[in-house]
């Protein structure tokens, strides 16, 4: 009996050997996926909400599934969009974010043409639609986003194994750099464009003094003058508020009132015009004393906007306020022109965050943050603009820090890039560029001087902003 047993164990451990022969022999025979889009979407939690054709590209978005909580991924998940903007898997990759919602359009940063490489778009957690449900505010940090994109990143980096990049502007250039603070093994490079570091929250005075100079005495006397103006007829510009609020459904539950959301507006005036205007543009600001009440709300209108602090516009960026007010810090500018008409002063993001929402401010966050830029930079690269009040507090990487490279563009306001650098500036940018993603030409490893893109301007594709807000 035993005999009989031993033999028909032996037989049974045969025929499953020849079973899994056979099996690993069927899988080998079998093709693996070889379409861009098959590929992308046998990564696991991937799926795709819709591809959209473009001349020389495919273009995908996409779902993938994250931990709610990287350090404890069993508690829950969420959708976290992103888009993939492909070109060959032989080519280097661009990792993009705006630090906010990601376009469902086609659209290339400056690093992607720049190399004539794939870019992955990736949806900071919390913008809608890449919310957890339900929301804890709590895994909104710096941290939390930047597992989300080393996550994404080994998904990807089978299928694009080239070299790759991290960009990103405003709060995208932070997003990019906090990656790097805490994943500095994953990207070949960083190229972080008008990156805002506000090491110490309650001192900027290093704003003050932006203010102060930006520009010329003329150009700065007259945008503070339609911000005295606007206030010494708060009265008739406010029942103007309130009827243009009534008209539009609009409401002001979070801020507090229509008084405080319009003062908000006046006090953001002279940092939106530098932010998002040229100097050049002074010209066309009307002398405050002579303007008609019209003229003065349509001025302040078209640069801080009067829809933007009522509750419908500041939901969409609930989440960045969230964060300003518990890690990365805000300004908090003097203003002196404006005293004894300010009745709030410039507001702290708490106003502008549901009141249901809990918020600490976690000071050691951006102190960390710096001081690993100062010390461990290696390959990363920020460019600011001249006259970009954001630029006022940047980072700088220290003398002990290895091929990294602080820009700045002339003239330039929130919208700098490396296209509007000095020649110089510009050939050496491209160059570092091109060969940190390991595409420079023989030609320019010989001589950047002669750095150039590897392809084109398209409008459609590199004409896109980014989200346009008064905050980074």
């Amino acid at each position: 009996m035993r005999t009989a047993l031993r033999w028909l164990l032996t037989l049974v451990v045969l025929i499953a050997t020849m079973l899994a022969g056979t099996a690993t022999a069927t899988a080998a025979a079998s093709p693996q996926p070889t379409d861009i889009k098959d590929r992308l979407l046998a990564v696991k939690g991937m799926s795709l909400i819709e591809e959209k054709p473009y001349a020389g590209y495919r273009y995908f978005v996409l779902n993938y599934t994250q931990p709610v909580d990287h350090r404890h991924p069993s508690k829950g998940t969420f959708q976290q969009r992103l888009t993939v903007l492909h070109k060959e898997t032989d080519r280097p990759t661009v990792f993009h974010t705006s630090g906010y919602g990601v376009s469902t359009n086609p659209g290339r940063s400056e690093p992607t043409r720049i190399i004539d490489g794939n870019q992955v778009s990736m949806e900071y957690r919390f913008f809608t639609p890449s919310r957890p449900q339900p929301a804890d505010w709590s895994k909104l940090d710096i941290w939390q986003a930047a597992s989300d994109q080393h996550r994404i990143f080994q998904a990807l980096d089978a299928i694009y194994p080239k070299r790759w990049l991290s960009t990103g502007g405003s709060k995208g250039g932070m997003t990019a750099t906090y990656y790097e603070r805490f994943y500095p093994k994953d990207m070949d490079g960083v190229v972080a464009y008008v990156a805002p570091n506000d090491v110490v929250n309650h001192e900027d005075s290093a704003y003050d003094r932006f203010l102060a100079t930006v520009g010329t005495q003329e150009c700065r006397d007259r945008l503070n003058n339609i911000q005295r103006e606007a206030l010494i007829r708060r009265g008739p510009l406010e029942e103007r508020y309130a009827a243009y609020a009534k008209e539009n459904n609009y409401t002001f539950h979070t801020v507090g009132s229509l008084d405080k959301a319009y003062e908000a507006v006046v006090l953001d005036f002279t940092w939106a015009f530098w932010q998002y205007s040229l100097l050049a543009d002074c010209a066309s600001i009307p002398v405050a004393k002579t303007a008609t009440d019209e003229e003065i709300w349509n001025t302040v209108d078209a640069i801080s906007g009067f829809s933007f602090y009522t509750d419908q516009g500041l939901a969409p960026y609930t989440p960045y306020y969230y964060q300003a007010g518990t890690e990365l810090g805000s300004p908090d500018i003097e203003q002196p022109h404006l005293k004894g008409l300010s009745r709030y002063g410039y507001q702290p993001p708490r106003n502008f965050v549901p009141r249901d929402i809990e918020m600490k401010f976690k000071p050691w966050v951006m102190r960390d943050v710096d001081s690993w830029v100062r010390k461990n930079a290696t390959r990363m690269m920020y460019v600011y603009g001249e006259n970009d009040p954001w630029g006022a507090e940047r980072f700088r990487p220290g003398r002990g820090t290895h091929d990294s490279y602080v820009f700045t563009a002339p003239g330039a306001n929130h919208g700098a890039n490396v296209a509007g650098l000095k020649a110089e500036d510009k050939a050496l940018a491209t160059a570092r560029i091109l060969d940190w993603a390991g595409v420079a030409p023989a030609t320019v490893k010989a001589d950047p001087g002669t750095a150039k893109a590897l392809t084109a301007y398209d409008a459609r594709l590199d004409g896109q902003d980014g989200p346009r807000t008064l905050r980074p």
